[in-house]
């Protein structure tokens, strides 16, 4: 018997990479249905499909429900009945959200406050908000509007009763859709040289199987207003890059620097230095609790916390750098890598 046994889970954005990591995974369980909200009936219906043909003994757990985060009663509808929610919708590539910010706000911000709202309501159980790396220092629009989506998740959930609200925070999930690698992989069957931003850029990475970890880790042992993080390893854009050559056939010397896009940062942090003065360590994880100090600022004036744990600002310059040949066995570990060293049919979800 699981946690989830006889369950249903609702995931918002669930068309996406992340979504469809979790059908996988639980599938197959004890669970009760899953439903995908999402507003592209394209994307649900080659969904729908696919797990008709690849799990049809369970593909009826599946359920679909078109609407927008941006739209609180499409969310309501959906709702009801529902115990756990993964709340995934989210506008997530820096440039287009550093041309078109205030969409990136309508999706971010206001769709998590719609979330969260239509969860509390229902009496969900738990709702867990993937969140990014980009939302620690942010320096682009969606940084910054992930960010606000944190901070509006802890806030709701010094009011959310019986909802436990949580947050997982993470960095660059491989072969998801718009990540890097599928782009090199095309541009080596093409002939074309590799293109890459800056090489000694460093970027944290994990697979999908370990964001769906990092969530699964939040929703059984996090609290309520809790940021959890995973320690992840980083690699430079250069290593990442020649690890893909090494795999495909590609060229190392018709690598092709491109510069820096609109809003990118040379490297990424997990934890901030002022989250880590409350950071728990809890093995694998981190934990950030929420700060719930009332607005009676008065008494801390008086009465100050002298205490700081020692942990500093934990990102992708200072975490565990993989070699090359580590960066090669995680990339060639994925379904998706084996996929295509194998000609079998791969699609970016």
């Amino acid at each position: 018997m699981s946690i989830f046994k006889d369950k249903v889970l609702l995931i918002t954005g669930g068309t996406g990479s992340f979504g469809n990591a979790v059908l996988n995974r639980f599938l197959r369980t004890d669970i009760g249905e899953i439903r995908i909200f999402s507003r592209d009936e394209k994307k649900q219906d080659d969904m729908r499909h696919d797990f008709q043909a690849r799990m049809p003994e369970v593909a009826s757990k599946i359920k679909f429900y078109i609407g927008d985060v941006r739209n609180k009663s499409t969310l309501k509808y959906a709702m009801k009945g529902v115990d756990y929610v993964f709340h995934a919708a989210a506008l997530k590539q820096v440039p287009s959200c550093e041309f078109f910010p205030m969409e990136a706000v309508k999706t971010n911000v206001i769709g998590t406050d719609n979330t969260l709202d239509a969860a509390i309501d229902a009496g969900v159980k738990c709702v867990i908000c993937l969140s990014t790396d980009k939302a620690a220092y942010p320096i682009n629009a969606m940084g910054i509007t992930k960010a606000i989506e944190e901070k509006i998740a802890v806030a709701k959930s010094r009011l959310s009763g019986d909802t436990k609200i949580c947050c997982t925070r993470y960095g660059n999930v491989m072969c998801s859709r718009g990540s890097v690698i599928p782009l090199w992989i095309d541009q080596i069957r093409k002939g074309n040289p590799i293109t890459l931003t800056e090489p000694n850029m460093t970027r944290f990475i994990m697979s999908l199987d370990e964001a769906v970890d990092l969530v699964l880790f939040a929703f059984e042992h996090g609290q309520n207003g809790d940021i959890l993080v995973q320690k992840a390893p980083a690699c430079t854009i250069q290593t990442q890059a020649e690890a893909v050559c090494e795999l495909f056939g590609g060229r190392k010397e018709d690598i092709k620097i491109i510069g820096i896009r609109h809003g990118e940062k040379m490297y990424e942090t997990l934890l901030t230095n002022e989250e880590c003065s409350k950071a728990q360590d809890m093995g694998n994880f981190y934990r950030v609790p929420a700060d719930n100090r009332d607005l009676n600022y008065d008494k801390y004036f008086k009465h100050g916390d002298v205490k700081r744990v020692t942990l500093t600002e934990f990102n992708s310059d200072n975490t565990r750098r993989l070699t090359l040949d580590e960066t090669i066995a995680k990339i060639a570990s994925l379904e998706y890598i084996q996929n295509e060293l194998n000609g079998l049919p791969n699609i970016v979800k």
